[in-house]
């Protein structure tokens, strides 16, 4: 027989340690990164945010809108962790250390390319164009995204003037930006050298979503 206080405790133990939920973190990654997205609203995102929209828990640019969303937050060195998924011809990018105006490619430390590299559309882009890579700055490797319509996951971290990009569990991108001095198109990026700025997505009319989106500041 189960003694009544007993079945009282085991009752208890159960709402206050295996019912309540957990605070929202990374999974993997214990309590070191912290979320950036509730999946409900755009709390803790500024910008053009009548340009996107929250769908099923995720982010998602509107089709034929544009625009960067990024962070009320600004951040020094971190690492984020991302999911995203590529329509058909998918073309967005990752605001890096972005000042809160103009483009976030020239006037942040940079913008790192979320782009369908199979599209025929873009077969005949600069290598500093496709996907992963710091545009118009450094090329990233190739042949790492999954198919069109299934959630990639990626790791961005950012130490002083070096970004490291990781696709899928592959490094495709390590650079120092402050050693690069040809761009595409000789077009010079002012704000490489920033140390500080917002997280964003810089949306180019197409319908790219983001979920479990996740930082830990170093």
């Amino acid at each position: 027989m189960i003694r009544p206080r007993l079945t009282l405790f085991w009752l208890w133990f159960y709402i206050l340690v295996v019912a309540s939920p957990l605070p929202s973190r990374c999974s993997d990654e214990g309590d070191h990164f912290t979320s950036l997205f509730n999946g409900k609203s755009f709390e803790g995102w500024q910008g053009k945010t009548q340009n996107y929209k929250v769908v099923d828990g995720t982010i998602q640019c509107k089709e034929d809108r544009g625009g960067t969303l990024y962070t009320v937050a600004s951040y020094s060195d971190f690492i984020l962790k991302i999911e995203f998924k590529l329509p058909s011809g998918g073309n967005n990018g990752l605001a890096i250390r972005y000042p809160g105006e103009g483009d976030p490619a020239y006037a942040g430390m940079c913008e790192i390319q979320i782009l369908d590299n199979s599209a025929q559309k873009y077969a005949t882009l600069d290598d500093r164009q496709y996907h992963g890579s710091a545009y118009g700055l450094v090329a990233a490797k190739r042949g790492y995204l999954k198919p069109v319509g299934n959630w990639n996951s990626q790791t961005v971290t950012v130490t002083g003037h070096r970004i490291k990009v990781e696709l899928n569990g592959t490094t495709i991108l390590d650079a120092d930006l402050s050693e690069v001095n040809d761009f595409f198109q000789n077009k010079p990026h002012p704000g490489k050298d920033r140390l500080s700025g917002h997280i964003g997505f810089a949306g180019h009319k197409s319908p790219v979503a983001f979920r479990n989106i996740y930082i830990q500041e170093l």
